[in-house]
């Protein structure tokens, strides 16, 4: 008789398990992106906060053997998923930019805004402005919420400092969310967000300040994984964004790239060249940056809340993007300005109605994909032996559900490393 496996957590009787598995050396691509993994009254064994089973709950129930005070939630015919996983988010900053939508419906564009010291460098000014402590409880705040809709895994960039100073501080207090809160965070330097006022008449001086001074720096006290630059006209041109990424590149930083939001300047190809980890927005991505994104191993991460928000009427093109073999993740670019929303359920809703995604397809862009865009599908975004016992139970019967009741918040339990840590006992 062969041995029954040991697990101090146990989930049973899912109705869908959506495991969103296959091989998690490779982002899904194509056809692959409808594969996801649904078993049919599922269940997920795991022993300290490591999955050790997966498969049908009679299976689990014969072949895994409960330690003493293990954990056993009976999700009684609800939707599971991976712990959902956003790759794009601006968590840390001070201040509030409401005034800015009454700007925005009388016709103002987000680069107009900027132009007149509002946009990023009026959140700038307050993150500036902010202590520390400060901003450790605003961004626990936020992470709260996100944790509370599902999200267990996120990316967070610095930005809204601009100088060493406030980018140290702001990548500190990402440290310092990293250390104490349950969402695991993966964090981004990216000094190069905007021209600060200081170097608006010297655009090329400020790059150089961030390749020569702040990325050793940020190096040196081991505060970012990413470097990402914003590309984009009236912000960094392909030539300085190439100058900063080949230095990060240099120092051992991964790669990402704000490209081609608001014009096809490029920003796909240099991120498919360099060899970028994600290349995010794309709303104006050329013919050849598809090309070339779907040839590399560069995620393209679609941000459609943000389109949304600024009342954009150009989606990135993401049924293109499927079909040619781009490997695409979803985020919500969470931030104070172009998209003050941080529940990826919603983001889930926008993608299937604007961007034209399958329920099935969405699901691997928020689990798998997001996982692989922000370097950490070896541990988290699918339900498979070896991987974090990362889970969302959704008071829902099918999976297609989520994204039909757009903006609800259907979250029953969120399961952290095995421990339930939002709803249900938590």
């Amino acid at each position: 008789m062969a041995k029954k496996i040991e697990a101090d957590f146990l989930l049973i009787n899912a109705g869908q398990l959506i495991t969103a598995g296959g091989n998690s050396d490779h982002p899904k691509r194509g056809d692959q992106l409808a594969e996801i993994g649904l078993i049919n009254d599922g269940a997920v064994a795991a022993r300290d906060g490591v999955i050790v089973a997966v498969g049908p709950t009679s299976d689990l129930r014969q072949s895994v053997e409960l330690m003493e005070g293990a954990l056993l939630i009976r999700a009684r015919g609800k939707v599971v998923l991976p712990g959902l996983v956003d790759p794009h988010t601006h968590l840390v900053f001070a201040g509030s930019r409401e005034h800015e939508l009454e700007m925005k419906i009388q016709g103002a564009s987000y680069l107009e805004i900027l132009a007149r010291g509002g946009g990023i460098l009026d959140t700038v000014r307050s993150t500036r402005a902010a202590e520390h402590e400060e901003l450790i409880r605003i961004g626990r705040e936020y992470l709260d919420e996100m944790l509370a809709q599902g999200t267990t895994t996120i990316e967070a960039k610095s930005g809204y400092g601009l100088t060493l100073r406030d980018e140290v501080k702001m990548l500190d207090v990402i440290r310092a969310l990293q250390e104490t809160h349950p969402v695991d965070i993966q964090p981004t330097f990216l000094g190069a967000h905007a021209v600060p006022e200081e170097y608006k008449e010297d655009a090329d001086g400020f790059v150089e300040l961030v390749a020569r001074e702040m990325l050793p720096a940020v190096s040196s006290l081991g505060l970012a994984r990413f470097c990402d630059v914003f590309c984009e006209e009236g912000v960094f041109s392909v030539a300085q964004t190439r100058r900063i990424l080949t230095e990060a590149k240099r120092l051992g930083f991964e790669l990402k790239i704000h490209a081609d939001e608001m014009a096809p300047l490029g920003g796909a190809e240099l991120a498919a060249e360099l060899g970028a980890t994600s290349a995010d927005h794309l709303m104006m991505i050329s013919d050849k940056g598809i090309e070339m994104l779907a040839a590399s191993d560069t995620i393209a991460v679609l941000l459609p809340a943000t389109t949304f928000c600024v009342m954009g009427e150009r989606y990135a093109p993401a049924r293109e993007m499927i079909e040619k073999g781009v490997a695409v993740a979803l985020s919500t670019d969470f931030n104070p300005g172009s998209s003050p929303v941080n529940s990826l359920q919603i983001v889930m809703g926008i993608a299937c109605r604007c961007l034209k995604m399958t329920p099935a397809e969405v699901i691997s862009a928020v689990t798998i994909n997001a996982a692989h865009a922000m370097g950490s599908a070896a541990s988290v975004g699918s339900i498979e032996v070896g991987k974090k016992a990362d889970l969302v139970i959704f008071d829902a019967y099918d999976y297609r559900y989520l994204m039909y009741r757009f903006g609800t918040n259907l979250v029953d339990q969120v399961v952290k490393c095995g421990r339930i840590v939002a709803g249900g006992q938590c």
